[in-house]
Protein backbone atom coordinates (compact mmCIF):
# COMPACT_ATOMS: atom_id res chain seq x y z
CA UNK A 1 0.00 0.00 0.00
CA UNK A 2 1.51 2.91 -1.19
CA UNK A 3 0.27 6.67 -0.09
CA UNK A 4 -0.40 9.17 -3.44
CA UNK A 5 0.64 12.76 -2.97
CA UNK A 6 1.26 15.91 -4.96
CA UNK A 7 4.64 16.84 -6.13
CA UNK A 8 5.84 20.06 -5.66
CA UNK A 9 3.88 22.83 -7.58
CA UNK A 10 0.92 20.65 -8.18
CA UNK A 11 -2.75 20.70 -7.08
CA UNK A 12 -2.79 18.61 -3.74
CA UNK A 13 -5.33 15.60 -4.21
CA UNK A 14 -6.80 14.08 -1.44
CA UNK A 15 -4.69 10.84 0.04
CA UNK A 16 -5.62 7.67 -1.42
CA UNK A 17 -4.14 4.07 -2.31
CA UNK A 18 -2.56 1.64 -4.53
CA UNK A 19 -3.48 -1.85 -3.62
CA UNK A 20 -1.65 -4.44 -5.23
CA UNK A 21 -3.83 -7.40 -6.74
CA UNK A 22 -2.75 -9.84 -4.00
CA UNK A 23 -3.78 -7.90 -1.40
CA UNK A 24 -7.24 -6.84 -2.48
CA UNK A 25 -10.30 -8.37 -0.61
CA UNK A 26 -13.02 -10.54 -1.65
CA UNK A 27 -15.63 -8.10 -2.69
CA UNK A 28 -18.83 -6.93 -0.02
CA UNK A 29 -22.06 -6.54 -1.75
CA UNK A 30 -25.41 -5.63 -0.59
CA UNK A 31 -24.21 -3.48 2.06
CA UNK A 32 -25.47 0.42 2.50
CA UNK A 33 -22.12 1.66 5.09
CA UNK A 34 -21.87 5.37 5.39
CA UNK A 35 -18.94 7.63 6.89
CA UNK A 36 -19.39 10.70 8.70
CA UNK A 37 -17.98 13.57 6.87
CA UNK A 38 -17.65 16.49 9.06
CA UNK A 39 -14.22 16.59 9.77
CA UNK A 40 -11.79 14.21 10.69
CA UNK A 41 -9.92 10.61 8.67
CA UNK A 42 -13.39 10.28 6.72
CA UNK A 43 -11.93 10.14 3.15
CA UNK A 44 -9.40 7.26 4.43
CA UNK A 45 -12.78 5.43 5.86
CA UNK A 46 -14.82 5.74 2.73
CA UNK A 47 -11.78 4.26 0.37
CA UNK A 48 -11.17 1.26 2.34
CA UNK A 49 -15.18 0.46 2.09
CA UNK A 50 -15.14 1.33 -1.72
CA UNK A 51 -11.83 -0.87 -2.03
CA UNK A 52 -14.76 -3.92 -0.26
CA UNK A 53 -17.31 -2.64 -2.79
CA UNK A 54 -19.36 -0.88 -0.68
CA UNK A 55 -20.98 2.69 -1.40
CA UNK A 56 -19.53 4.42 1.27
CA UNK A 57 -21.53 7.52 1.01
CA UNK A 58 -20.01 10.52 3.09
CA UNK A 59 -22.39 11.36 5.46
CA UNK A 60 -23.22 15.30 6.21
CA UNK A 61 -27.23 15.88 6.54
CA UNK A 62 -29.55 14.45 8.72
CA UNK A 63 -31.31 12.83 5.58
CA UNK A 64 -28.22 10.48 4.60
CA UNK A 65 -28.52 8.81 7.44
CA UNK A 66 -32.39 7.13 6.32
CA UNK A 67 -30.78 4.76 3.48
CA UNK A 68 -27.72 3.48 5.81
CA UNK A 69 -27.54 0.10 7.09
CA UNK A 70 -24.49 1.26 8.90
CA UNK A 71 -22.57 4.55 9.85
CA UNK A 72 -18.82 4.88 10.48
CA UNK A 73 -17.70 8.03 13.13
CA UNK A 74 -14.28 8.47 11.67
CA UNK A 75 -11.06 9.90 14.22
CA UNK A 76 -10.09 13.46 14.23
CA UNK A 77 -11.14 15.78 16.71
CA UNK A 78 -14.28 14.92 18.71
CA UNK A 79 -15.17 18.67 20.46
CA UNK A 80 -15.12 19.58 17.21
CA UNK A 81 -17.29 16.71 15.51
CA UNK A 82 -19.52 17.02 18.29
CA UNK A 83 -20.22 20.52 17.28
CA UNK A 84 -20.96 20.04 14.40
CA UNK A 85 -23.17 16.95 14.89
CA UNK A 86 -25.68 19.83 17.15
CA UNK A 87 -25.08 22.37 14.47
CA UNK A 88 -26.56 20.00 11.13
CA UNK A 89 -29.30 18.25 13.48
CA UNK A 90 -27.47 15.00 13.67
CA UNK A 91 -27.03 13.76 16.86
CA UNK A 92 -31.16 12.98 17.23
CA UNK A 93 -31.02 11.55 14.21
CA UNK A 94 -28.13 9.16 14.55
CA UNK A 95 -29.61 8.07 18.16
CA UNK A 96 -33.23 7.45 16.28
CA UNK A 97 -31.64 5.90 13.47
CA UNK A 98 -29.63 3.43 15.97
CA UNK A 99 -32.90 2.53 18.12
CA UNK A 100 -34.41 1.63 14.06
CA UNK A 101 -31.85 -0.57 13.62
CA UNK A 102 -28.95 0.71 12.05
CA UNK A 103 -25.32 -0.20 13.06
CA UNK A 104 -22.53 2.58 14.02
CA UNK A 105 -18.85 2.03 14.64
CA UNK A 106 -16.58 4.72 16.15
CA UNK A 107 -13.10 4.27 15.77
CA UNK A 108 -10.64 6.75 18.16
CA UNK A 109 -12.93 10.20 18.43
CA UNK A 110 -15.84 8.45 17.26
CA UNK A 111 -15.24 5.54 20.34
CA UNK A 112 -15.35 9.46 22.24
CA UNK A 113 -18.63 10.56 20.76
CA UNK A 114 -20.60 6.67 20.80
CA UNK A 115 -19.59 6.48 24.86
CA UNK A 116 -22.20 6.54 27.93
CA UNK A 117 -20.07 8.64 29.35
CA UNK A 118 -16.76 10.01 29.61
CA UNK A 119 -14.23 10.96 32.41
CA UNK A 120 -13.92 14.45 31.11
CA UNK A 121 -16.47 17.24 30.89
CA UNK A 122 -16.72 17.79 26.91
CA UNK A 123 -17.98 17.02 24.48
CA UNK A 124 -21.43 15.40 25.23
CA UNK A 125 -21.71 11.98 24.13
CA UNK A 126 -24.12 10.48 22.03
CA UNK A 127 -24.76 7.59 24.88
CA UNK A 128 -25.15 5.04 22.82
CA UNK A 129 -22.54 2.30 24.19
CA UNK A 130 -22.33 1.20 26.93
CA UNK A 131 -18.41 2.13 27.97
CA UNK A 132 -16.71 4.61 29.59
CA UNK A 133 -13.70 6.33 27.55
CA UNK A 134 -10.87 8.71 28.77
CA UNK A 135 -9.72 10.91 25.50
CA UNK A 136 -6.12 11.37 24.95
CA UNK A 137 -5.49 8.63 27.65
CA UNK A 138 -1.80 8.19 26.33
CA UNK A 139 -0.56 11.67 25.88
CA UNK A 140 -0.24 13.77 23.48
CA UNK A 141 0.51 13.78 19.54
CA UNK A 142 3.91 12.49 19.92
CA UNK A 143 3.21 9.96 22.60
CA UNK A 144 0.98 8.24 19.50
CA UNK A 145 2.22 3.93 18.91
CA UNK A 146 1.94 1.13 17.17
CA UNK A 147 0.51 -2.71 18.47
CA UNK A 148 -0.13 -5.75 17.46
CA UNK A 149 -3.52 -7.04 18.76
CA UNK A 150 -4.90 -10.11 19.24
CA UNK A 151 -8.24 -10.14 17.99
CA UNK A 152 -10.20 -13.46 18.11
CA UNK A 153 -13.26 -12.02 15.94
CA UNK A 154 -11.04 -11.32 13.26
CA UNK A 155 -9.16 -15.07 13.12
CA UNK A 156 -5.42 -15.74 14.50
CA UNK A 157 -3.54 -13.63 12.38
CA UNK A 158 -2.52 -10.17 15.00
CA UNK A 159 -4.07 -6.99 13.60
CA UNK A 160 -1.90 -4.08 13.80
CA UNK A 161 -2.93 -0.90 15.20
CA UNK A 162 -2.20 2.48 15.18
CA UNK A 163 -3.10 4.86 17.98
CA UNK A 164 -2.75 8.54 17.36
CA UNK A 165 -3.91 10.78 20.51
CA UNK A 166 -5.67 7.69 21.18
CA UNK A 167 -8.51 7.45 24.21
CA UNK A 168 -9.39 4.24 26.36
CA UNK A 169 -12.16 2.54 28.10
CA UNK A 170 -11.98 2.85 31.45
CA UNK A 171 -15.22 0.84 32.25
CA UNK A 172 -17.33 -1.40 30.29
CA UNK A 173 -21.27 -2.15 30.98
CA UNK A 174 -24.08 -4.66 30.90
CA UNK A 175 -23.59 -6.54 27.16
CA UNK A 176 -20.56 -4.69 25.96
CA UNK A 177 -17.49 -7.48 24.90
CA UNK A 178 -14.03 -6.56 24.80
CA UNK A 179 -12.73 -7.33 21.49
CA UNK A 180 -8.94 -6.67 22.08
CA UNK A 181 -6.84 -5.63 24.62
CA UNK A 182 -3.14 -4.28 25.16
CA UNK A 183 -0.32 -6.13 26.92
CA UNK A 184 -1.28 -4.20 30.02
CA UNK A 185 -5.11 -5.24 29.73
CA UNK A 186 -6.26 -2.19 28.57
CA UNK A 187 -9.51 -2.59 26.47
CA UNK A 188 -8.95 -0.91 22.94
CA UNK A 189 -11.67 -2.54 20.75
CA UNK A 190 -15.07 -3.50 22.45
CA UNK A 191 -18.37 -4.64 20.63
CA UNK A 192 -22.13 -4.13 22.00
CA UNK A 193 -24.65 -6.20 19.81
CA UNK A 194 -24.10 -3.27 16.40
CA UNK A 195 -22.32 -1.05 18.21
CA UNK A 196 -18.49 -1.30 17.88
CA UNK A 197 -15.90 0.86 18.92
CA UNK A 198 -12.16 0.80 18.43
CA UNK A 199 -9.39 3.33 20.32
CA UNK A 200 -7.19 3.12 17.40
CA UNK A 201 -6.83 3.68 13.24
CA UNK A 202 -7.48 0.60 11.08
CA UNK A 203 -8.16 2.68 8.11
CA UNK A 204 -4.53 3.50 7.95
CA UNK A 205 -3.20 0.46 7.67
CA UNK A 206 -4.13 -2.07 4.82
CA UNK A 207 -5.74 -4.68 6.73
CA UNK A 208 -9.05 -4.22 6.01
CA UNK A 209 -10.40 -6.82 8.61
CA UNK A 210 -11.99 -4.59 10.85
CA UNK A 211 -13.89 -2.87 7.91
CA UNK A 212 -15.69 -6.03 6.64
CA UNK A 213 -16.47 -7.31 10.18
CA UNK A 214 -18.18 -3.92 10.56
CA UNK A 215 -19.64 -4.96 7.18
CA UNK A 216 -21.15 -7.68 8.66
CA UNK A 217 -22.47 -6.42 11.63
CA UNK A 218 -24.53 -4.10 9.15
CA UNK A 219 -25.87 -6.44 7.19
CA UNK A 220 -26.92 -8.31 10.36
CA UNK A 221 -28.80 -5.14 11.86
CA UNK A 222 -30.53 -5.56 8.81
Amino acid sequence: MTNKVSAPGQTPTPITWTIAARQTPPAVTGSHVGVLALQGDFLEHAIVLRQLGVSAPEVRKAEALEALDGLIIPGGESTTMAILMDTWGLRDAICRRVRQGMAVWGSCAGMILIASSLREDRPKPLGLMNIRVARNAFGRQVDSFEADLQVAALGERPFHAVFIRAPLILEVGEGVEVLARLEDGTPVAARQGKLLATAFHPELTDDFRFHRYFVDIAKGAR
